[in-house]
């Protein structure tokens, strides 16, 4: 989850100007210049790993460690994976946590779920960008009805190592619906016909380093293009209590695209991640034009934009064959609550999003 993934070479990012995301980024870190990523090495002393960021400054989670268990660098990033004695396996990328065993679950569920029950009709073509843990991908195998899912992930380390040492999250990589295409995930986008997917899940990191153009209008000006009318692209989209300007901007700037649709705010609980929440921006194409009835099939419910709000698909079940079982994180109860915001969190994104 949150994999720093699909990314242009070092050489381009480095050429890119800082975008307005990531200049509130440093503006809220008070940096004087654009962070970088950092090491595993950087982070761990005497036995505890202490996960520091000019995107939460002032603070830091810490874990005890138990055993360093995997240390690599890959062609883009620092790769550590480590036993703790509270989370159990954790996976580290530039230093930062990724996923741990005891809590990956309510981030997996909440960002595949959330979208995929959101649509009017079932999926049948979903792509992950990103998200080379495998987490999203033993997710959306819950579903039946789904034809093709594919993955483009750059960094083919990060699959290699969540399925040495995270086998629950990266069985979904054993579903034969899957194609994993180990690339540059934005040029998968660009290249991608017109109206391919029902539903695109950037599962990225932080707006620092390469994941930088993850999060700037090009990228998501090609991901409205990719998704069919009346689908979905769902986004990691930061903490509510250390990012609201980003949030607030990326909302912004995603309502530009998506013109005619939707975009809204879902959130969830999930402890090592900083301040113990993360959302996802939920942003929906604007229907097609025949309505009901129409040649595209969709059950529209009016002529409005989408509102993801509403789950119209039934909850997946368990895999027997793969050995995923029940849901412990997603229900249609929780759908429904993620959309609601604290008043703060309301009152400074309004206008920003539609519906909240």
């Amino acid at each position: 989850m949150q994999a720093r993934s699909l990314v242009h070479a070092y050489t381009l990012i480095t050429k890119r100007r800082v975008s307005r995301v990531t200049r509130l980024c440093l503006k809220m870190a008070n940096v004087d210049s654009k962070p970088a990523p950092g090491t595993a090495d950087q982070m761990i002393n005497a036995g505890w790993y202490t996960e520091l960021s000019p995107m939460w400054p002032g603070q830091g989670l810490s874990l005890k460690i138990k055993e360093v268990l995997h240390r690599a660098k890959s062609d883009f990033q620092d790769v550590c994976v480590f036993e703790s004695e509270s989370m159990g396996t954790v996976l580290l990328l530039d230093g930062v946590i990724q996923c741990t065993d005891r809590d990956e679950f309510s981030y997996q569920e909440m960002i595949a779920h959330v979208p995929m029950c959101s649509l009017e009709r079932p999926a049948t073509k979903v792509l992950v960008v990103g998200g080379g843990d495998g987490g999203v991908l033993r997710e959306l195998a819950r579903y039946p009805e789904l034809q093709e899912i594919h993955m483009a992930e750059i960094d083919r380390m990060v699959p290699e190592v969540s399925k040495q040492f995270f086998p629950d999250m990266a069985v979904g990589f054993s579903d034969p619906r899957v194609t994993l295409h180990i690339c540059d995930g934005i040029k998968f986008v660009e290249d991608s016909p017109a109206d391919s997917y029902d539903l695109i899940i950037v599962d990225s990191s932080d707006p620092v380093g390469p994941a930088e153009v993850l999060f700037e209008k090009p990228f998501f000006e090609a991901l409205h293009r990719a998704v069919r009318p009346g689908g979905i692209v769902c986004t990691q989209a930061e903490s509510l209590w250390l990012h609201l300007d980003i949030i607030r901007a990326l909302a912004a700037m995603c309502s530009e695209v998506f013109q005619g649709g939707s975009v809204s705010y879902a959130s969830c609980s999930i402890p090592t991640y900083p301040s113990g929440q993360i959302g996802m921006l939920v942003c929906a194409k604007a229907r097609p034009a025949q309505g009901p009835g129409g040649a595209d099939g969709e059950a529209a419910e009016g002529a409005g934009p989408l509102d993801p709000r509403v789950p119209r698909q039934q909850e997946p079940g368990p895999i027997a064959k793969l050995g995923v079982g029940e849901l412990r994180y997603y229900s249609h109860e929780v759908h429904r609550a993620a959309f609601a915001l604290p008043v703060f969190a309301r009152k400074a994104l309004a206008g920003s999003l539609t519906f909240q």
